[in-house]
């Protein structure tokens, strides 16, 4: 197994991640199992992708320039989702699968928004590139959370459940459910 431990700035004692390029590393060590590495192979894809549209809207937000590569990552994001909901269940029993779920539903979300608004005929996308950089990074954080999270459930103890969630009865979980759906109201 890599280091699944983001590295330290000694100067800051902050985690010294400052490119998609350098996630996209991180995220290829991270490998505790199968799952594991698949799901970082994914997030690898995505960083490549997200760290080219960064670097267009850098140069350009001219929609016929920019447009094509959101579509691009809207499948390759279609993707990353389907194959984390086929992760197995000692996955979907974190906290943060969920997290990780809603973070990539928004950015598919923002990113369909970006590419309507103004209208199909405007020639100059409404978005910047350091808004598309913040939510990128806010997605992919969630996600390097939940694997980090895994890891160090992996860590501990065979067989340890990482949550009680994914046990439940189906009428114990949906109560589960429904208490979380008042709790967010």
């Amino acid at each position: 197994m890599g280091n699944p431990r983001v590295p330290i700035d000694p100067s800051t004692n902050l985690p010294s991640i400052n490119s998609f390029g350098e996630l996209s590393n991180f995220l290829r060590g991270a490998v505790a199992d199968e799952d594991s590495r698949q799901l970082s192979e994914s997030m690898a894809q995505l960083a490549v992708h997200i760290e080219a549209i960064v670097a267009g809207l850098r140069l350009s937000r001219v929609r016929t320039a920019v447009a094509p590569m959101l579509v691009d990552l809207l499948t390759v994001l279609r993707g990353h989702r389907n194959m984390v909901v086929s992760l197995s269940l000692s996955w979907r029993g974190l906290y943060e699968y969920a997290a990780y779920l809603q973070a990539l539903n928004n950015f598919r979300v923002l990113i369909g928004q970006w590419l309507l608004d103004g209208g199909p005929r405007s020639s100059e996308l409404l978005l910047s590139a350091e808004d598309f950089e913040l939510v990128a990074w806010r997605t992919l954080g969630e996600g390097v959370l939940m694997i980090d999270m895994y890891e160090q459930w992996m860590a501990q103890e065979p067989g340890a459940e990482p949550s009680a969630l994914g046990a439940l009865s189906d009428p114990q979980m949906e109560r589960a459910v429904q208490w979380w759906k008042k709790l967010r109201l």
